[in-house]
């Protein structure tokens, strides 16, 4: 195995696009090195991204955006108080990634680039509306998070591209979101349903929204009909119902023995109504 320290992601780039054989970026490393140890991939090269400049990073763009570096670990993001309260939902959502121990290392990068359709992070990223910025042999490009998984273990990403941002838009005003997942035990399990609402008012009617959901498909899944049931509304009866239902119709999920489609459909719809209702009230000002 040939260990590289790349010191630009364009370099970083270049070595990925001329390896052979398996390739592996290290960025918090609680993913690749669990695969490493038990023997499910042994990388050709391994390309470690900490040290490049700007890796541990987060800062504020004029615009009131936010960019985050790719090994950012989620006790970081937790720690920065500004991002917390732009993004709450993103943040708390990758506080529920394993334990204290992998809080410190794992990452939004990695959570995405894992390909897992029931990882935490992503649904809230997909309703942040973020995107990631990709560094590969033909330059850099902006993706938007929802288009980067493909499946199971898989990614838009070509050989040779490496993300190298993640980049969360202005929060504005009255904004808010939320995420919250079910899981058979009450922590450091894996999602058998996830949901993430993002909410902009005016006034008290919801001017804007994104609803993602994850585990319930083979990627997480960016769900227009849920936003729509809530765009121009006020939230009450009539709107949870409405963004439970589009929830549970765009639910694809499969039986397994975390949970049967038909809980898993159910679960979608419970939990779209309960987010929505955290992601309004923190548009409101609400502490929750």
């Amino acid at each position: 195995m040939r260990y590289h320290t790349p010191q630009t992601f364009e370099e970083a780039a270049r070595i990925a696009a001329t390896g052979s054989g398996t390739t592996r970026f290290l960025a918090g490393g609680t993913d690749v090195l669990v695969q490493m140890r038990t023997g499910l991939v042994t990388p050709d090269d391994l390309i470690d991204l900490k040290h490049i400049p700007g890796a541990y990073d987060i800062t504020q763009a004029p615009d009131g955006g936010w960019q985050i570096g790719v090994a950012v670990s989620g006790a970081a993001l937790g720690e920065h108080p500004e991002l917390g309260r732009a993004w709450p939902g993103v943040v708390e959502a990758m506080e529920l990634v394993g334990s204290t121990q992998v809080q410190g290392r794992a990452t939004l990068t990695g959570n995405l680039c894992n390909g897992s359709p029931a990882a935490d992070s992503v649904p809230a990223l997909v309703a942040a509306g973020a995107v990631v910025r990709v560094t590969g042999p033909d330059g850099t490009r902006e993706v938007p998070v929802e288009e980067i998984p493909e499946g199971p273990g898989k990614t838009a990403l070509v050989p040779g591209e490496v993300v190298s941002a993640l980049l969360l838009p202005p929060r504005g005003a009255a904004g808010g979101d939320a995420y919250q997942r079910f899981i058979p035990r009450t922590e450091m399990d894996i999602a058998v349903v996830g949901c993430a609402v993002n909410l902009t008012l005016d006034g008290d009617v919801i001017r804007a929204a994104r609803v993602a959901l994850g585990a319930v498909a083979p990627t997480v899944l960016l769900v227009p009909d849920a936003a729509a049931a809530l765009v121009g509304s006020h939230w009450d009866d009539g709107a949870r119902a409405r963004i439970e239902a589009a929830a549970r119709a765009a639910a694809r999920p499969i039986t397994d023995k975390r949970g049967t489609a038909e809980f898993r459909t159910h679960v979608a719809g419970v939990l779209a109504g309960r987010v929505a209702d955290i992601a309004y009230r923190r548009a409101k000002g609400e502490q929750t």
